[in-house]
């Protein structure tokens, strides 16, 4: 799997009351997009992000980081292959991304994901 980018996912109550202080004092001015449960902010300067989330909105657990790769379905197949727990079975979303869950063998779930072109 080649890996594109890391994501972390930071369990928030609500994404409106916390978008204020990942705006105003970490700087994150940019919102790459917010869904209501799941919201993406980014440095205008470096492009470092943060996600805020809620809960998800269809996989049964929460991720810890969103793990971009440019090929989901080879990463899903290595996954399968190499015997890790897929707590949610590679998907296309209504929202567009195509992606799936694993249980690494810390016990962290990671959301390995590919978002449309």
């Amino acid at each position: 799997m080649r890996v594109t980018r890391i994501t972390a996912n930071l369990r928030v109550p609500d994404v409106g009351a916390a978008k204020r202080f990942y705006t105003d004092y970490l700087g994150l001015s940019t919102e790459e997009f917010d869904m209501g449960w799941v919201a993406r902010f980014a440095s205008p300067d470096t492009g470092v992000s943060v996600q805020l989330v809620t809960r998800d909105a269809s996989a049964p657990e929460d991720s810890v980081v969103s793990v971009h790769t440019d090929d989901v379905d080879a990463a899903y197949a290595q996954a399968r292959r190499l015997g890790y727990e897929i707590v949610y079975p590679l998907t296309t979303e209504p929202w567009g991304v195509r992606r799936f869950f694993v249980r690494a063998p810390d016990g962290n779930i990671l959301n390995i994901v590919r978002h449309r072109d």
